[in-house]
């Protein structure tokens, strides 16, 4: 995902940067070049030896290092990361940062940056909440610099509050935003329904489907990874939501209609994975109800759902786009091309749930785009490349 991207970190004197290798190790398997400088107090929590092990690059804590005289090593290393990371983050580098100063290997680097710069302030409480690091921060704010909010909780000084360094896996998530995919989605409005609906049938049971909602969160994830304002709109999951993502819960088909129309108009494109429960049970006397919860048959009256990609492709504006799934059993290319035209969606994206690795459930999908002019046929993959290949068709 990060091949050919320089990721430089800078570890300060903080307890919490025994947290950066790992950090470290999971940019490397992502296949970015990681590059690390170290300030002299971040070397007593952590030797440089560790992060040199890890990245197979040299850990910078000296200024005038001279290991290598072929080049300005501060100058070179601002060139080429695309983004650097500050974390933990000191109290005393966030003040030279703010005030321009540059008088060791870290603070002279990030001078020259011109790339994106991240930083994650790891402190005391009482450090963190004093108006001077505040202010501090609102600098690098309006400069541009992006602040990653600490945890609250235990600290290693025994304090509780604000200034715990966030999980490495968040740190992560954050690069990831910065550098893995170009952003030829900013500035776009997307709405991304995924997981099943839940009908109920009686206080103790319901109708719903196989859906895991894994296709519909890659979708999500992909296009915030390209830029895009995203809203998810999830029925009853298990799996973690993408980060950055606006997350809307639903649990019916009536409530995911409602969650639709009600930020449809502001979207730019709407890609509804969910797999929405066809039927719902008709209203039935607190008596039936009471029966069927005891145990005794229950005859219900079931009625469709309303439509909703149908009435999507009914009530979108010029130059909004509509894609719908598909998910067959037969004749995948003819039921998905009629759907296509029924629905007056832009895009449907077909899979057959008898092929092996595709469907419910796995960690990839074996996706047919249709539109009016074109069928593309895709590889078996992971959903999120597959996600990415129909962000690719839309954007087209």
């Amino acid at each position: 995902m990060l091949t050919g991207k320089t990721v430089l970190l800078g570890v300060t004197g903080s307890i919490s940067a025994y947290k950066i290798p790992n950090l470290a190790s999971a940019l490397v398997k992502l296949n970015a070049n990681v590059e690390v400088i170290m300030t002299k107090n971040a070397a007593e929590f952590i030797t440089p030896v560790t992060f040199e092990t890890l990245t197979k690059n040299r850990c910078l804590t000296e200024t005038f290092d001279r290991a290598d005289v072929s080049e300005v090593k501060h100058i070179a290393l601002a060139e080429r990361a695309d983004v650097i990371l500050i974390a933990p983050a000191s109290a005393n580098i966030i003040a030279k940062m703010a005030h321009g100063i540059a008088d060791d290997m870290l603070s002279t680097t990030l001078l020259a940056a011109r790339c994106p710069v991240l930083v994650s302030p790891a402190m005391n409480v009482n450090m963190f909440k004093h108006p001077s690091v505040q202010d501090n921060l609102k600098i690098l704010e309006k400069r541009g610099v992006k602040v990653i909010p600490p945890d609250s909780g235990y600290l290693a000084c025994g304090a509780t509050g604000e200034g715990k360094l966030p999980p490495e896996q968040t740190l992560l998530d954050y690069i990831l935003r910065e550098i893995a995919k170009q952003k030829d989605m900013a500035g776009k409005k997307v709405l991304v329904t995924a997981g099943p609906t839940r009908e109920s049938l009686d206080p103790v049971r319901f109708i719903t489907n196989h859906s895991t909602g894994k296709m519909g969160y890659a979708v999500a994830k992909q296009a915030m990874l390209r830029g895009a304002d995203v809203t998810l709109i999830s029925g009853p999951v298990s799996i973690a939501p993408p980060p950055f993502v606006k997350v809307v819960n639903i649990q019916s088909a009536r409530e995911l209609f409602e969650a639709v129309s009600g930020c449809f108009e502001e979207t730019d494109c709407v890609v509804m994975t969910a797999a929405v429960a066809d039927y719902t049970p008709e209203k039935t006397s607190t008596e039936k109800i009471k029966k069927s919860a005891d145990g005794s048959d229950l005859t219900l009256s079931l009625k469709r759902t309303e439509d909703i990609l149908q009435w999507l492709g009914r009530h979108k504006r010029e130059n909004q786009l509509v894609c719908g799934f598909s998910m067959e059993t037969e004749n995948v290319l003819e039921n998905s091309r009629a759907k296509l035209e029924k629905k007056n969606a832009d895009l449907i994206a077909a899979n057959s749930i008898k092929d092996e690795g595709s469907g419910f459930g796995t960690d990839t999908n074996h996706l047919v785009l249709i539109t009016k002019e074109n069928v593309t046929d895709l590889p078996l993959l992971s959903k999120e490349d597959a996600a990415d290949r129909l962000w690719d068709a839309l954007i087209k």
